[in-house]
């Protein structure tokens, strides 16, 4: 599987110098970027679109600083709030549509929808 994003990189991003969480950003990197293959529609095979890395670095920071604040909405501290999104993706949400619209991996309509109007008679389907 490529990756766009490098240990290195996450590591200067965390401002991290050891090797002492070396496996957890490796496990959050592998993660990120499989959550971001599953938003743009790609198989294991396609290759990583390099340009938009910078989705799943940002992605990897925000994880890494989650960390034992994981399923919390907001957290607070000593007079300090910090409201999480429902999904760390969420900022990033128009840049992975756009994406996906330019490289035909849109979802497909799965059919029709019929409107039953509740004041006519019967309950015949009303076509849009």
């Amino acid at each position: 599987m490529d990756k766009s994003v490098t240990l290195d990189n996450l590591k200067t991003m965390l401002q991290l110098k050891s090797n002492k969480q070396d496996g957890l950003l490796d496990l959050i990197i592998n993660n990120t970027e499989q959550a971001l293959r599953f938003k743009l529609g790609l198989a294991q095979k396609d290759e990583f679109p390099s340009e938009l890395g910078f989705v799943s670095l940002e992605v990897c920071v925000r994880r890494y600083n989650r960390i034992s604040n994981e399923g919390m909405a907001s957290y607070s501290q000593e007079g300090q709030s910090i409201t999480f999104n429902s999904s760390d993706f969420d900022d990033f949400e128009s840049d992975i549509n756009t994406w996906r619209e330019q490289n035909g991996k849109n979802v497909k309509s799965l059919g029709k929808v019929h409107f039953i109007n509740p004041y006519r008679g019967g309950s015949r389907a009303v076509r849009p």
